[in-house]
Parts: structure tokens; C-alpha cells; sequence
């Protein structure tokens, strides 16, 4: 296999295409964005110019903002679509995991919803992309009984539904006709959650013990709704899902003349966590457009034993338990490039292979390509990458496949780690979001720094963790970020600090799709607290004309500067809670 492959296109996707379609599906990881029925890959490029002449050849070009753009290619096309001049980079997408005192209690929203300035979020759009809204529920109606919902977009049904629309469906007399004639369905409930955290209506709880009087954090904001697709009724929102999603807020956002908030809950574990994935670059750009601030969580990888990192100075030995009954499972190996390691991969039952064939010697001696090996019951996929236009990391992926059982084989898997040229010695491995992992698979020795998922580690967002607001702590399950200024190949910049603030995120009262409320924790629910915030702020700056310049940076610099410190935290910033827990009062300018 030559040195020199088509580097346009991204580790995943390069081994993606060389994998038979059989081994992709079982997988799980490496079919994401591919239609069988089509034969079509789904992919996002970053591209200068136009694109204009793919439409003539018969594929499918999305156009985004920014110089992105979602292709629908046949896969025997993909790497002479690559190869155009005008293609910079292609990657193909990602599944997305979806991420309790009431949401004002903890972070001084009272002081600025009940009392002078008398904050609400009117006048600003905040669009939720999840998995959806019970529409219905008075959390989320005026007092005349019609909708806030300005927009709701179900891209599972690829249609969507105008304020209008819905208060006709809610006029209806019946649940059956309601549904009839506005059919769509959050089954998760999440997305319902987190609209109401951000801006649920005053409400009197529905006789509900503990939810008298409650509201989300900006209960006058206007709501945009964003139903996140999913390529199959079990499965989760992809990039390309939620990038279509990010457009559409915003274009919803400058029809109405409003500030926007947009709240993304989700995140996976996929890549070298420095911001330089397509999606993160792409809300880099987002974040720019117009009077917009962009708010995600951190993750709920803090705690899950899916992340280790280390130095490499003599031989090091990584130990992973791999649980019974995991079907699939994969790793990820991040180093600089400038480092060169031999690495052995040992089964449970003893037998010992090289992951690298050969270590070359001169210019050569760096390994790239795929190749498989067999170890007891199990075929391992081996991708050796290079560093991207975009990115300075080395990745060595790994794909585990039970041959001949349903089931990979348990017990400890242990990794060697021998120094052949060691400049940084650094090393970083990642294991899929817990949400598709049994609990028991996880490293021995794993390491909670830089476990924020993407793409909470674009510089632009806001990276929202997560804390205990019963005893003022750190939540031990959310995402850490940052603190690591010799960490080579992660991005770390004059000013940035990730995740930026942590808001209450444990036992958060929020209702359900049931019509009552419960308690829940992670920091999908901590992240719209703070995007009702931004809300807020937007409103006395932008709307009441105190500020028509706080959107963007300023007002992630507003929150940071108004965040108060948490029990055991010592320095700030820091990589656990950023700058400390939001405080909303705190952060409005005397």
C-alpha cells in the first residue's frame, strides 16, 4: 500500500472504504453514512469555490455556510470526487449520543427572572436540535393556551410544522386528532427535557410535588425545534443530522431579525479532542454568523473508564477489561506524529502481534495503512493514519470483530507500548461514548483528564460540565477538559480553557413526555441552563439596547467572568470546571 494515499480524506473514512460492506455493517462505526439501497456515502467536505459541476455528474450537493457542504456520492466515485481541486478535506459522519433541583434554583436566575431587570429571553430565538418535543405540554405555551414554538422542524419526517400549524393541532379536541395533525413524536423525551430546562413556561407544576412555580431559565424566549433524524428507529443523530440542523437555526434566526441561541446536548468520543474535527470547525464558523452564541456539553465521559493517557519513557503496558456480551468494540491510539513506537496488542489467552508490520528506517519509517489480524476468536482491523490537513495527530485505529461467535472474547486485553524514537512520548486512547459500551469495558488505570466529547472542544462554543449543585461539587461524570499545557497534540491556545463554566446537573426537575416531571442528570440538562442564560443576556444587551454587541465571545466572556467558585476547587480556570459554576446575576454588567 502506498505511503502517499488520497489524504483528503479522513482515517475513518479511508478505512470505511477499504473494509468489505459486510465487516462495515458488524461494526456499527464504519457504515455510518452509507445507503444500501443507494450504494451512496453521505460525507461532509470542507471545499473553495463551487461545487456546481458534482450536480451535473448526478451527485447531490448540500451546500452549508462556510465553504461546507454535504455530498450524497456513489461509493465507486468518492476518491475522484476527493481528488478535485476544489475538495479540501472529507470526513464521513458520526453517531451522537444524547448527553434533578429545578433549573433555576442554583445558578442566580432567580435574582434577574423575579426581581429588576425582569429577564425572561423575549425577543431571542433559542433552537433546540435533539430528539424532539412533546409539543403539547403548557411548559411550553402562553397563557392563552397558543404555542412558543416559532418553528419545529422533524427531519424524520422531513417536514416542518409553522407556529400556526401547531396552534391549529392544539386547537384539535382530541390527542388522536392533535397527532393527526402534527405527527410528530419525541419517544425519547430528552429533547423535551432539555427545551424545558432552557426555556420552560412558568407553569404550576401540574400538581406535581416539588414543581410548583416552574420554569426554565428563560421562559419568555422564542423556541425553534429541531428533530434530529436517525438513519434507523433505534439509532442516533448523525453529523450530517445536525450540521442541516445548525443551518437551519440559523436561517430561522435572520428571517425573524432575533438573536439565536443553539443548544446542543449530544457528543461521542471520536477524535483527537483539539477542536479540529469538520463539525467543530464548522460551529467555529457558525458561532460567527450574525447575533448567535452556541452552547454544548462537555459529555459524561469523566467517570466511564474510557480514556487513558500517558508518557512513553521505557516499555509501557495499557490494560483493557473487555466485558462479556460486548458485540463490537474499537480503539483509538493518538500520538504525535513525531514520536515512532513499536505497539502489541495481547489477547486474554496469551497470544502476543505486533500492531505495526515493519518500523522502516529514514524518511519512510513512519507505517501508514490497513491491514487485519486474528487473534483467538476475534479479527482486528488495523488502520495506521497520518496528520490531517487540519490536525497535527497520528491515529492508529483499531476495530474488534468476533469471528465465529456473537460475542468478542473477555477478560484483559493489554497493550505494549516500546519507545523506538521518543520526542514527546505522549499517548492518548479513547473507547466508544459509554452509551454503546457495556459498563465493565473500560481501561484499568484511566485517565479523567480530556474526556470532553466532540464537539465541545470547538473554541467557539461554549463548553458547558456539569456539578452537584446538592453539595456544590464537581460531578464526577462530566467531561474534563483542558489543564494540560505540554499536551502536544491537543489545541491549546492563548485563552482557551474547556469546558468554560459548569451549570447544575444532577437530580434537574424537568417533565417528561408523560405529562409529570423527573430528575435527571448529565450535562445535556446542565448545557441548556446555560443556554437559557445566554438567552438572558441577550435580551438586556441586544433587545432592551443596554449592549447590541453581547452575542458571541462577549457573552461566553460575560458568564465566565460572573462564575462563582465550587467546594475542592482550588485554581481557576481548570480543567473540571472551567471558571467556575454559572452564576447569571453575577455575569450581567453594573
Amino acid at each position: 500500500m502506498g505511503i502517499f494515499m488520497n489524504q483528503k480524506l479522513e482515517d475513518m473514512l479511508s478505512l470505511a472504504l477499504e473494509t468489505p460492506e459486510d465487516v462495515r455493517e458488524q461494526t456499527g462505526t464504519l457504515n455510518v453514512g452509507f445507503d444500501t439501497a443507494s450504494r451512496t456515502w453521505e460525507l461532509i467536505v470542507k471545499y473553495n469555490g463551487s461545487l456546481d459541476e458534482l450536480t451535473i455528474q448526478g451527485i447531490k450537493v448540500e451546500y452549508l455556510i462556510a465553504g461546507y457542504a454535504i455530498l450524497t456520492v456513489p461509493e465507486e466515485q468518492v476518491e475522484e470526487v476527493a481528488d478535485l481541486p476544489q475538495i479540501e478535506y472529507v470526513e464521513m459522519p458520526k453517531r451522537y449520543f444524547y448527553q434533578a433541583v429545578t433549573p433555576t434554583a442554583a445558578s442566580c436566575l432567580p435574582q434577574v427572572l423575579l426581581k429588576d431587570p425582569y429577564l425572561t429571553g423575549e425577543n431571542v430565538m433559542i433552537a433546540i436540535l435533539d430528539s424532539g418535543i412533546e409539543y403539547r405540554l403548557p411548559d411550553f405555551r402562553k397563557e392563552n393556551g397558543d404555542t412558543r414554538i416559532r418553528f419545529l422542524w422533524d427531519q424524520t419526517l422531513n417536514r416542518e410544522f409553522t407556529e400556526e400549524e401547531i396552534n391549529q393541532a392544539l386547537a384539535a379536541e382530541t390527542e388522536s386528532a392533535q397527532y393527526a395533525l402534527l405527527p410528530s413524536r419525541d419517544v425519547n423525551g430528552h429533547g423535551t427535557a432539555v427545551a424545558a430546562i432552557a426555556a420552560g413556561s412558568l407553569v404550576l407544576g401540574r400538581g406535581v410535588p416539588g414543581a410548583e412555580g416552574y420554569s426554565g431559565a428563560a421562559p419568555g424566549a422564542d423556541l425553534v425545534i429541531v428533530k434530529l433524524g436517525r438513519p434507523s428507529p433505534l439509532g442516533f443523530p448523525r453529523t450530517t443530522e445536525i450540521m442541516r440542523g445548525v443551518v437551519y437555526a440559523l436561517k430561522k434566526a435572520q428571517q425573524l431579525g432575533q438573536p439565536l441561541v443553539i443548544n446542543l446536548s449530544f457528543g461521542n468520543t471520536y477524535g483527537s479532542h483539539d477542536g479540529s474535527s469538520l463539525l467543530e470547525r464548522f460551529l467555529d464558523n457558525a458561532a460567527e454568523i450574525g447575533r448567535t452564541v452556541i452552547c454544548v456539553g462537555s459529555g459524561n465521559e469523566g467517570s466511564s473508564g474510557g480514556h487513558l493517557a500517558g508518557n512513553v519513557d521505557t516499555e509501557t503496558r495499557i490494560e483493557l477489561a473487555v466485558s462479556g456480551y460486548e458485540s463490537t468494540l474499537n480503539i483509538q491510539f493518538w500520538k504525535n506524529y513525531n514520536d515512532v513506537y513499536r505497539i502489541y496488542l495481547r489477547s486474554p489467552g496469551g497470544q502476543r502481534e505486533e500492531l505495526s508490520p515493519a518500523i522502516m528506517g529514514g524518511e519512510g519509517r513512519r507505517f501508514r495503512g490497513k491491514y487485519t489480524l486474528r487473534m483467538e476468536q476475534t479479527r482486528i482491523l488495523v488502520y495506521w493514519g497520518e496528520p490531517a490537513p487540519y490536525s497535527v495527530a497520528q491515529e492508529v485505529y483499531l476495530e474488534m470483530i468476533p469471528e465465529g461467535r456473537p460475542y468478542l472474547n473477555s477478560g484483559v486485553w493489554t497493550m505494549e507500548i516500546e519507545p523506538v524514537e521518543v520526542v514527546t512520548g505522549q499517548y492518548y486512547l479513547y473507547l466508544p461514548s459509554a452509551a454503546v459500551r457495556n459498563e465493565q469495558t473500560r481501561f484499568y488505570k484511566p485517565t479523567p483528564l480530556v474526556t470532553l466529547t466532540t464537539p465541545s472542544a470547538a473554541a467557539k462554543v461554549i463548553t458547558v460540565g456539569a456539578f452537584d449543585s446538592t453539595y456544590d461539587t464537581y460531578a464526577d461524570f462530566s467531561g474534563r477538559g483542558y489543564a494540560d499545557s505540554e499536551r502536544t497534540i491537543g489545541v491549546v491556545m492563548a485563552g482557551l480553557t474547556k469546558p468554560d463554566i459548569v451549570a447544575p446537573g444532577v437530580g434537574i426537575l424537568a417533565p417528561d413526555v408523560y405529562g409529570g416531571y423527573s430528575a435527571f442528570n448529565g450535562t445535556s440538562f446542565a448545557t441548556p441552563i446555560v443556554s437559557g442564560s445566554a438567552a438572558l443576556l441577550m435580551e438586556w444587551g441586544i433587545v432592551r439596547g443596554n449592549d447590541p454587541f453581547l452575542y458571541g465571545e462577549k457573552v461566553k466572556a460575560y458568564l465566565r467572568a460572573g462564575a462563582q467558585p465550587l467546594r475542592g476547587e482550588a485554581e481557576y480556570p481548570n480543567d473540571r470546571v472551567g471558571f467556575g459554576k454559572l452564576c447569571v446575576s453575577a455575569s450581567l454588567p453594573e
